[in-house]
């Protein structure tokens, strides 16, 4: 019989990234998104009340 080895093979995946690994400026960077994302949405909000 013949084995069915050939073809490429599927990539190995990556461990995801714990949250533990993350440092303080990626902490710091993503509070400053979020505040940002926030202070959109309350502009937007304000304008369509116009």
């Amino acid at each position: 019989m013949s084995s069915r080895q050939g073809g490429k093979q599927k990539p190995l995946k990556q461990p995801k990234k714990d949250r533990a690994d993350m440092d303080e400026e990626d902490m710091a960077f993503k509070q400053k998104q979020r505040d940002l994302q926030k202070a959109e949405k309350e502009a937007i909000a304000k304008m369509k009340k116009k």
